[in-house]
């Protein structure tokens, strides 16, 4: 399904992809990019049949090379053009990071900038063995703000990511995993494979589980004061008062697969 010619999403059984489909460019987004994108994220978040969202590029080359400088002076050229880029762009990244079921960064290729913030609003993050990284906002002049980096610093930590911002340097796939910027490296040629069965995978467990631990996940970043515990143990108490919970335990006496249905 096309949203538009450079947003493309698709669900195959329980598993939501977007993709980022601007090749020619190495993925590079636009403003028009990031509101469709969000649509696809609105849609995918409402939709019960998806259980797991796996976000990528097209083409081969690159995950997201970040923001299309070549729109700059028409997106970004004065600061009411700036204001409105970033929150638009933000809102994204917040959707992605806030984003419901678990999300999955299927990275082949350049991931720079912009598309290095977005794999990093991922839950977890697979790449191929030619994959490139970089966050050269420095040598762009950009700002970069508070809930951005708070994001790379619970993920890597405060030392990668002044390496990173600092020194704006690119780095291969190894050392990418050696920080903790991916879970896993995989050989390019079985990098869509592993995602794909990946994401089956965790699409067949219990949904409210998995859902739970997401979003208990996302309070327990939060600063200590803005943590809502009420809410962590709602979410518990809900799997536990599930058909699922029941599900579980007959399947694992009968020794079946279980069938999860959310419920």
């Amino acid at each position: 399904m096309a949203v538009t010619d450079k947003i493309l999403a698709r669900k195959e059984g329980r598993v939501g992809t977007l993709v980022f489909n601007n090749p020619e460019r190495h993925n590079a987004v636009s403003l028009d990019m990031w509101e469709a994108a969000s649509r696809v994220l609105d849609d995918f978040a409402g939709d019960a049949e998806v259980r797991v969202l796996v976000v990528t590029g097209a083409g081969g080359k690159a995950f997201v090379s970040g923001a299309d400088i070549s729109k700059f002076e028409d997106e970004r050229a004065t600061q009411a053009a700036v204001a409105r880029y970033n929150s638009i762009s933000q809102g994204f990244y917040a959707g992605l990071y806030n984003f419901p079921k678990p999300s999955i960064a299927q990275i082949q290729g350049y991931c720079i900038g912009g598309g290095l913030n977005l794999a990093i609003s991922c839950d977890l993050r697979f790449c191929s063995e030619g994959s490139r990284f970089a966050l050269p906002a420095a040598r762009l002049g950009l700002g970069y703000g508070y809930e951005g980096l708070k994001r790379f610093f619970d993920t890597i930590g405060a030392a990668n990511t002044k390496d990173i911002f600092f020194s704006a340097r690119q780095f291969a796939a190894q050392e990418a995993l050696a920080m903790g910027v991916v879970n896993k490296v995989l050989p390019d040629n079985e990098l869509a494979a592993f995602v794909r069965d990946y994401a089956n995978t965790v699409a067949e467990n219990a949904p409210l589980t998995v859902n739970a631990i997401k979003q208990i996940a996302v309070e327990a970043l939060k600063p200590e004061s803005e943590r809502n515990l009420q809410r962590a143990a709602d979410l518990v108490a809900r799997c536990f008062a599930s058909q699922d919970y029941i599900e579980g335990r007959t399947a694992f006496m009968q020794k079946r697969k279980p069938v999860f249905t959310g419920q």
